[in-house]
């Protein structure tokens, strides 16, 4: 029994009974036994790489989201290494809801390096329990790339592929403990392309009425949108 194959069985089962999903019934979409499934989930056997996109798509998810990174990142002179997210695996986001009038929490895990400055991203955004962001309102796949005046987000839509989003986060290679970024998509609910303004931590934020206050499009941004004739952040 491997402490990998353990912490990816934690992930399916994590998965599974968050979808209210049965290990019979995740072992008949997979066409396994019951027995063979429940070994997967305690880690007991090593499942090979098709019966885990076998699982991923039954449980409706990204196989990245079952993979455990062990990538060991160096900082390599010859690529960039943004200090705000240098050694950091995760992120916290926030974004001011208007339709709902609340505080939108996003939780962004880094996983693989794909490319020189590029890596892999999942962005779970709009959860109720931190200790279960994972299961949230929506999940976008994608990468984030850095330059050396910015970071750039790209994702698309777990489950809806008409959903795609940017951010943008400026000056990444500065050290703080927040990063102002500019989200821009679309949205399903209305039907419509949208931006805004999206904080970015380090640590999990207190999430008050001044918290509010600064994700709320302010005088200054409006201010400095009819100068400009763009919806701009810094």
């Amino acid at each position: 029994m491997s402490e990998l194959s353990m912490e990816i069985g934690k992930r399916i089962r994590y998965f599974r009974t968050g979808k209210n999903m049965t290990l019979e019934e995740l072992a008949t979409a997979v066409c396994k036994s019951k027995a063979t499934l429940s070994k997967y989930e305690k880690g007991d056997i090593v499942i090979d790489i098709e019966t885990m996109y076998e699982i991923a798509n039954a449980l409706q998810i990204h196989i990245d989201q079952l993979l455990v990174n062990q990538d060991k990142r160096t900082t390599d002179e010859r690529e960039i290494d943004p200090v705000f997210f240098r050694g950091r695996n995760r992120l916290y986001a926030y974004f001011y809801d208007g339709r709902i009038r609340k505080i939108n929490r996003t939780v962004c895990d880094i996983l693989s390096k794909t490319d020189v400055n590029q890596y892999k991203l999942i962005m779970y955004m709009n959860y109720k329990n931190l200790d279960r962001y994972q299961q949230c309102e929506n999940t976008y796949i994608g990468y984030i790339k850095h330059f050396d005046a910015l970071s750039i987000i790209e994702v698309v839509h777990q489950t809806n592929p008409m959903e795609h989003g940017s951010v943008q986060i400026l000056a990444s290679f500065m050290d703080s403990e927040v990063k102002w970024g500019l989200w821009n998509g679309i949205s399903s609910r209305p039907l419509m392309p949208v931006a805004c303004k999206m904080l970015f931590a380090q640590k999990p934020l207190k999430e008050d009425v001044e918290l509010e206050e600064m994700l709320k499009i302010s005088k200054d941004d409006i201010r400095v949108m009819k100068m400009y004739n763009f919806f701009s952040v810094t």
